[in-house]
């Protein structure tokens, strides 16, 4: 399959995405951009094009998918019911790096919710994003447009690596400004749960939702819960190296890496601890949350261009967009946590 590249400032030229949407809708794959990392989407309403998606990436079929809009009436038909408090987070987030877990209607595929009685969806901001969704008028859906397991892409170059040759198009709108996938927010129930951490944080829900709680496995990291959202069941966002988390005193963590350092050896850090070695990548300041979110998958991604095979890496702060990074630099080290 030859695969259409197509180039779009988002600001304009929005013109030449009305035949990625003509993909969507026979049924093709096109991978787009959204604030957060690059989607690979199909239509959401056939199975046939969904299942698509389980075969380019490699992933699982157990893993529901999200399903992307363009305005929040497109949500009633997808939805059997729509509770106050999800109303509320509508308002405040979206469209936005938020994504919402109901309980879906029956137009909705079980390919997509992996057979749950529920549905994932989303209201990306992105204008390129919102425009492809409304061209094709149907919902989208799309995980992130990376092989199975890898890191999340970040770039149009990213999902050119892992899909060229496997779908239809994609669509190269720059670099994505978020970095790490949407929170994603089970709002089922009475009181609502934090299936997956992103951008809008925790201490943002709690603001207007004081009942929120993140679900047991964020806090446990255990692998044994039935998966209710995307990313919580498999090892994801992985180089192909082995990636070590070191926690501890920067001072410590700096010594240990100095006595087990090879040509081979990858180094995941914060401006304040550089240390002026090969293949050595800083997030950011320690303080600045928001640039080690955006940076981390590029920096994962770099790790494998460069064939290492060990890579240790300093752990954030576990408050806010942190939190979020935390959860996916554990999944990409399959939870290996070094304590120096």
């Amino acid at each position: 399959m030859e695969t259409k590249y197509i180039k779009i400032d988002a600001d304009k030229d929005y013109e030449n995405l009305k035949c990625a949407a003509e993909i969507l809708k026979q049924g093709g794959l096109v991978a787009f951009p959204t604030e957060t990392v690059y989607g690979l989407g199909a239509n959401g309403l056939n199975s046939d094009a969904v299942s698509k998606i389980f075969e380019a990436k490699g992933r699982p079929n157990d893993n529901p998918l999200i399903l992307h809009v363009h305005n929040l009436s497109c949500v009633d038909e997808l939805v059997s019911e729509v509770t106050e408090t999800a109303e509320i987070l509508m308002e405040k987030f979206w469209p936005g790096p938020m994504t919402l877990v109901f309980k879906k209607s029956q137009i909705v595929p079980d390919s997509v919710s992996a057979g749950l009685d529920t549905v994932a969806i989303r209201f990306p901001e992105h204008k390129i994003a919102q425009k492809l969704i409304e061209f094709a008028n149907l919902p989208i859906a799309a995980p992130s447009a990376n092989t199975s397991g890898r890191p999340s892409p970040t770039l149009a170059s990213h999902v050119f690596e892992d899909m060229n040759g496997k779908i239809e198009a994609i669509i190269d709108g720059g670099k994505c400004d978020i970095g790490v996938e949407s929170t994603v927010i089970d709002v089922t129930e009475n009181v609502p749960v934090i299936l997956r951490p992103g951008k809008v944080t925790f201490e943002e829900i709690k603001e207007l939702i004081p009942t929120v709680e993140y679900d047991k496995h964020l806090i446990e990291q255990s692998e044994a819960v039935k998966p209710r959202s995307p990313g919580m069941k498999y090892k994801h966002y992985a180089p192909k190296g082995e990636l070590y988390i070191l926690t501890g005193d920067p001072i410590n963590i700096e010594k240990y890496i100095k006595e087990n350092l090879t040509k081979k050896t990858g180094i995941l850090t914060f401006d304040e601890y550089k240390m002026g070695v090969s293949h050595e990548y800083s997030l950011g300041s320690k303080d600045d949350l928001d640039s080690a979110s955006k940076n981390l998958f590029e920096i994962l991604r770099k790790f494998d261009d460069e064939k290492l095979e060990k890579m240790y890496g300093f752990m954030p702060c576990d408050k806010g967009v942190g939190f979020a990074v935390c959860n996916r630099l554990l999944k990409a080290a399959g939870g290996k946590i070094i304590e120096v």
